[in-house]
C-alpha cells in the first residue's frame, strides 16, 4: 500500500477528463491536478518550449512527493516526454502510447486518423507509435486548432463546434478510418459532435481514459495502490482560479470538493 498521491497535468484543463476517469477506476488514490492554465495552449508552441514547460510541470508535482505521474496532454506527451523521460526519478506516463495500442486493437480495416493540437501533429509521434506497432497501418493525422479553446469556452456543442469539426474531420472522415484518436485531453467534450461528423461506425480513442487504466494495471503491477479509502483531489492552476470551479466541473461531472490555488510554475 502506498498513499502518496498520483499526479497529473495538462496545458490547461482538459486533463481533468483523464482525472474524472482516474476517479472512477481508482477511487482511493489522492490526486494533485496541475492545468497550466495561464501558457495554454502547448500545441501552438515551439518544440523547446514545450519541453521547458513539461519539466516546469513535472517539477512543481514532484514537490509533493508523487508516486506516479501522468502527462495528460496530448502535445506534452508526444513533443517532450520522449526527450526528457530519463531526467526524473518518479515514473511518468503519457496518453500517446496507451492511445495508440487502443486504436491498434480497435481497428477493422488498418486505417486510423489522430486528431490533436499543431504540436501534437507536428511531432509525428502519433503515427511513428502506430507504425511500430503495426508497420501496414494507413495513419492520417489533423491538427484541429480551435477545438481546445472551444472546449475552454463551454462551446462543446452548437453549430459553432460542428462546423470547427466539420472542417477538420471531413478529410480524416473521407480517407476511410474506421478508428480516431482524440490526441488531445480535451476532445472527449466535444465527442458528440466528432461522432456527428464521423458517424457511429468510427471507434473514437480516448486518449486520457486508456492513460487512466494503464495507470491503475501499473500502480497494481508495483503495489503502490492506496489503502481502503475516500481519495482526495486538489486542483491548481497558473492563472487565475475565478471561473475554475465552474469549467472543472464540466470537465469533471462531478463538484470540485478539493482545494483550487494558484502557483507561480515559472518558479519550478
Amino acid at each position: 500500500m502506498d498513499n502518496r498521491p498520483i499526479g497529473i497535468f495538462d496545458s490547461g484543463l482538459g486533463g481533468l477528463t483523464c482525472v474524472k476517469k482516474v476517479m472512477e477506476l481508482l477511487p482511493h488514490e489522492d490526486i494533485i491536478y496541475f492545468g497550466d492554465t495561464g501558457r495554454v495552449p502547448y500545441g501552438s508552441r515551439s518544440p523547446e518550449t514545450i519541453v521547458k514547460y513539461t519539466r516546469q510541470d513535472i517539477r512543481f508535482l514532484e514537490s509533493f512527493d508523487i508516486k506516479y505521474i501522468i502527462i495528460a496532454c496530448g502535445t506534452a506527451s508526444s513533443a517532450a516526454l520522449p526527450w526528457i523521460q530519463q531526467e526524473f526519478t518518479t515514473e511518468i506516463c503519457g496518453v500517446l502510447k496507451p492511445a495508440c495500442q487502443a486504436a491498434v486493437s480497435a481497428t477493422r480495416n488498418g486505417k486510423i486518423g489522430v486528431i490533436g493540437t499543431q504540436g501534437t501533429v507536428r511531432s509525428g509521434k502519433y503515427e511513428d507509435t502506430l507504425k511500430e506497432l503495426d508497420a501496414n497501418l494507413s495513419v492520417i493525422s489533423k491538427a484541429c486548432p480551435l477545438f481546445v479553446p472551444l472546449v475552454e469556452n463551454g462551446h462543446t456543442e452548437g453549430q459553432l463546434a460542428y462546423l470547427a469539426a466539420e472542417e477538420y474531420l471531413l478529410p480524416v472522415k473521407n480517407a476511410g478510418v474506421d478508428t480516431l484518436i482524440l490526441g488531445c485531453t480535451h476532445y472527449p467534450l466535444l465527442k458528440d459532435t466528432i461522432r456527428q461528423v464521423m458517424g457511429d461506425s468510427v471507434t473514437l480513442i480516448d486518449a486520457g481514459a486508456e492513460t487512466a487504466a494503464v495507470a491503475k494495471r501499473r500502480l497494481e503491477e508495483l503495489d503502490l495502490l492506496a489503502e481502503d479509502r475516500k481519495g482526495t483531489a486538489r486542483y491548481y492552476v497558473s492563472d487565475r482560479v475565478e471561473g475554475f470551479t465552474d469549467i472543472a466541473q464540466m470537465f469533471l461531472n462531478r463538484e470540485i470538493e478539493g482545494c483550487v490555488k494558484q502557483i507561480e510554475i515559472e518558479g519550478y
